[in-house]
């Protein structure tokens, strides 16, 4: 697996915390800095009913919005809430139905891209680390 030294937004701090309030299941962020033009990262994730989905969603635009000061310039796939897209440029989240989330296989179509540890997304870290501490 390829390690990147980028320093990774806090967003994706704060969208991980929000997912993981929330009770998200099978969370991955993945890197896509050198195999998409679109975006620099995936965060991807899935819920066991459209609720959990829907309040997944919910609490990540929530969060991101009081914490980072930031929100997505595209929401789809809200009402149904099978699979929710929200898409703040630099990243893109997606919160599935895990039904949607097995039949759609983001994870391996996007197979070759580095995986963040989320242990790592810590932004008081990244900052020590962007300062030379």
């Amino acid at each position: 697996m390829m390690m990147t030294n980028r320093r990774t937004p806090d967003e994706l701090f704060h969208c991980v915390q929000a997912a993981q309030e929330k009770k998200a299941e099978d969370l991955l962020v993945l890197d896509l800095h050198d195999l998409s033009d679109v975006t620099d990262y995936f965060v991807i994730c899935h819920g066991t009913s459209d609720r959990q989905v829907a309040a997944i969603a919910d609490n990540i635009e929530e969060r991101l919005r009081h914490d980072a000061g930031c929100r997505p310039a595209n929401i789809e796939g809200r009402r149904q809430a099978q699979w929710i897209l929200l898409d703040y440029l630099d990243f893109v989240v997606h919160v599935f139905l895990d039904e949607r989330r097995d039949f759609y296989r983001l994870d391996r179509l996007w197979g070759d891209a580095p995986r963040l540890d989320l242990a790592n997304l810590d932004p008081s870290r990244a900052r020590r680390t962007s300062s030379g501490g």
